[in-house]
């Protein structure tokens, strides 16, 4: 794509192969001369024949042309562009060695030439946020993995946000990003439905973050609100996530199952129907489509949040796990189960409530009409209009729509 096709033409004899070989080498020196030595017209002037020469030259000359070019601080820009889209054994001695090059060198090879050029251009030192969104907009996973990997790549949130899109259906690219600096808790959240055990892990022990600090800095304006009628549905959004309870205590009173644990010990008996789970999610204090989405879960991991926020013990979440008609015992060979336990386990019940919270803000709260429309259609390029919530919602539900 874009790339400049060079044939060497035929010599008419060996004499005069040797004799444009060596002009070409010459005019290579004079173009590599410092300022001191030669002015700007001359040079441009000396790059232009070389250029033509260039594209008459094999490729083991063009390469020793970009390899004697590399250090210098200024290459002419006709050069540049024709050597960086040449093969890719010419290319490599300026996309490895070449420290003079400039953004727009990068972007512009990133967009004119193919994957093994990209990978070489994502793992140079220092690169900007301009550059790796060009890169990671290619929606290459090899590229992008190759851009997650260096850790002195600077990238932009939309870019990464399209990085973690693209790890929906391309494992690989999850482990690099929950090492990046830039995740944000809003993307760690949503890939967690995506990722496997041991990246579900590193999500919950590095994102499932204290709202302590946030509490104790609201604490006096529940009371404000509550005076109010709780009639502003921002602040009573806002506080809701921050509020320390989490079960719903008035459904709890008009519950026929008198509360969390009595519908979980319904549902191990009889196992979960759509009614059991919207009342399940009605007492945990969220939603009935983040309730169907966290038992729903295949791996499990999101039961265990779920039970450790509510204040559910141990052995609420084996009664649960047995009503989603998969074994709970102590002696059971699924694997899920001892990893269901072990998240229980370590998860303190704030960092927990964080996490479902989230979850139920971006799944619910976030979905407007214009959104589901957006998922359904699949209009993933209008990501920029939405916040936030609405873009984890996007990501954690867009298949589910799409089913």
């Amino acid at each position: 794509m874009g790339k400049a096709v060079l044939k060497p033409e035929v010599m008419p004899n060996a004499e005069s192969e040797r004799a444009r070989l060596m002009l070409l080498r010459r005019m290579a020196d004079v173009v590599s001369l410092p300022a001191s030595r030669i002015n700007a017209f001359e040079r441009s002037v000396v790059a232009d024949l070389l250029v033509d020469m260039m594209r008459q030259a094999s490729v083991e000359e063009r390469r020793r042309i970009a390899a004697r070019l590399a250090p210098l601080t200024e290459i002419p820009n006709n050069i540049l562009r024709l050597l960086l889209r040449d093969d890719l054994v010419v290319a490599r001695e300026l996309l490895v060695e070449c420290t003079s090059l400039s953004d727009h060198d990068l972007i512009t090879c990133a967009r004119d030439t193919g994957i093994e050029h990209c990978k070489l251009i994502a793992a140079r030192r220092q690169l900007s946020a301009g550059v790796t969104a060009v890169l990671i907009e290619r929606n290459e996973p090899e590229v992008i993995e190759a851009v997650l990997q260096n850790r002195e790549a600077v990238i932009p949130t939309t870019a990464l946000e399209e990085a973690v899109a693209l790890s929906r259906h391309n494992a690989n690219l999850c482990g690099w990003l929950l090492k990046r600096p830039e995740l944000r808790p809003s993307s760690a959240y949503v890939m967690f439905w995506w990722c496997n055990h041991e990246e579900r892990s590193v999500i919950l022990r590095r994102f499932a973050v204290s709202r302590e600090v946030l509490q104790g800095s609201v604490v006096d304006l529940f009371g404000m609100a509550a005076k109010d009628g709780w009639s502003d549905p921002v602040v009573r959004k806002a506080l809701q996530f921050i509020e320390r309870r989490q079960r719903n205590r008035e459904a709890a009173r008009k519950s026929a199952y008198e509360g969390l644990e009595g519908i979980i010990e319904a549902a191990a008996e009889s196992g979960l129907t759509p009614e059991l789970v919207a009342e399940i999610g009605h007492l945990a204090g969220v939603k009935p489509l983040t309730a169907a989405k966290i038992l729903s879960d295949e791996g499990g991991e999101s039961i265990a949040v779920l039970c450790k926020a509510t204040g559910l013990t141990k052995h609420y979440l084996v009664l649960l796990w047995k009503a989603m008609r998969r074994s709970g015992s102590e002696d059971s060979s699924d694997p899920r189960w001892e990893r269901v336990q072990i998240v229980y386990d370590m998860l303190a019940v704030d960092r927990a409530q964080t996490v479902i919270r989230y979850w139920n803000w971006a799944l619910t709260s976030a979905l407007t009409p214009q959104l589901i429309r957006a998922i359904r259609e699949g209009e993933d390029h209008l990501i920029d209009q939405f916040s936030a919530a609405e873009r984890a919602a996007m990501l954690a539900l867009s298949e589910d729509f799409k089913a």
